[in-house]
């Protein structure tokens, strides 16, 4: 274990943190670049027809999300520097302060509405999706509630219902803006963090069927998700209207073959596939790139969850339950949306607007999710300076008691 961790850590300058070298897992930061450049290269290509359109610049979306990347970065560094025990603290005001931002983006006036929805809170005289924040925000909870209430969430069913009660709650507010995409992703990870802390089966199996069959409900509710939940199971029905996106979606994906038309060749990108730079750029990927760029993504992203949860294990052999939590948190966060998108371009889920992760142009997702990754780098630095079972977890768990 320890020649594995000395091989991937990069040190630095000190950390009054814990008086060592500033750690660094370098494998997570090589996926996470792996994942952003090739990002990087797809939206350019995806969005190039887009941009000259309504600009005249045909690298415009490569110039914003460059800039993006780089706000992330700051993002990730101003995370990494928060100490974990100060963000448990700090677990219930911001929980409130998620709670507020849900509730203004409601508001006529202060949240801004697009096609429809009302998502969005001008920040600067840009657009910020108050959901990709909230679901981080939510999830830091759990994790902290996880830890408080640990025995009462293993034993009892009281112990599961309350921080499901919570998820209900996120996901009513997430729905009165529209956003089922936002709100199915938060209840799915919020249950499946709570299952991983030792909520017992029984009591997941029963729930998890109760919320199935309330976002059943749901979709049922509206004609509008009703229609997209039965458009994707026969979407050349009605190819030209409700079935317009996925058709065009399946096209490119079988255009792409084994080894792809060549990067930039994309025939589905100019202006039949809608949200090409953003929504739809797996389809894009796979157009340009073939099967051995889609099976190259899929394993960054399989490399990246599976490194998400080697730190958890790691945080938890040190003692720090908490980070342990976060870190699994990422992993389980980044393989749901990404399961989700790759899932709605191929054809065998309803259409969501959700992004692909670190990949997609869009400026809430991809900042949150930057520091997101400078959390769980924060997790890894404090994990690899506390010895397995050392001092530090026994102190903690004194304190705890």
């Amino acid at each position: 274990m320890s020649a594995n961790v000395a091989a991937s850590e990069l040190n630095f300058a000190r950390s009054s943190a814990h008086g060592g070298a500033i750690r660094i897992d370098a494998i997570m930061v090589a996926l996470v670049l792996g994942i952003l450049l090739l990002g990087l290269v797809m939206v350019t290509s995806a969005s190039i027809s887009i941009a000259s359109q309504a600009s005249g610049e045909p690298f415009l979306y490569l110039e914003r999300q460059l800039i993006l990347t780089l706000l992330g970065a700051a993002a990730a560094a101003l995370v990494f520097c928060l100490r974990l025990e100060q963000l448990e603290r700090a677990s219930m005001p911001l929980l409130v302060l998620a709670t507020v931002l849900l509730v203004l983006v409601l508001v006529p006036g202060v949240g801004h509405a697009v096609n429809g929805s009302r998502r969005w809170l001008r920040v600067a005289g840009a657009n910020f999706q108050v959901s990709e924040l909230v679901r981080v925000i939510v999830l830091i909870y759990v994790a902290s509630y996880a830890v408080r209430r640990e025995k009462e969430l293993r034993t009892t069913f009281k112990g599961l219902a309350r921080p499901l009660g919570l998820l209900a709650c996120m996901g009513a507010l997430l729905l009165a803006e529209p956003d089922f995409g936002a709100a199915t992703v938060l209840f799915a990870s919020g249950f499946a963090l709570l299952f991983l802390a030792g909520a017992r089966l029984r009591y997941v199996l029963g729930m998890t069927l109760i919320a199935a069959a309330g976002f059943a409900t749901l979709a049922m509710s509206s004609s509008y998700r009703l229609r997209r939940l039965t458009t994707f199971l026969d979407p050349w029905a009605d190819p030209y209207n409700s079935g317009f996106q996925l058709t065009q979606s399946l096209i490119a994906i079988g255009r792409g073959e084994w080894f792809g038309v060549g990067l930039g060749a994309s025939v589905q990108k100019l202006f039949y596939l809608p949200e090409a730079h953003t929504d739809f750029l797996f389809a894009v990927l796979a157009e340009e790139l073939g099967l051995a760029g889609v099976a190259l993504t899929l394993a960054l992203f399989l490399g990246l969850i599976w490194r998400s949860f080697f730190i958890a294990r790691l945080a938890a052999g040190a003692g720090l339950k908490f980070g342990a939590y976060l870190a699994a948190g990422f992993g389980l966060w980044l393989g749901i949306q990404a399961f989700i998108n790759i899932g709605v371009n191929m054809g065998v889920l309803p259409t969501k607007g959700l992004t692909l992760p670190l990949m997609s142009y869009g400026r809430s997702s991809l900042i949150v999710a930057m520091a997101w990754v400078g959390l769980v780098l924060r997790v890894y630095h404090e994990a690899s300076h506390e010895p397995r079972g050392g001092a530090g977890a026994r102190a903690r768990a004194q304190k705890s008691a």
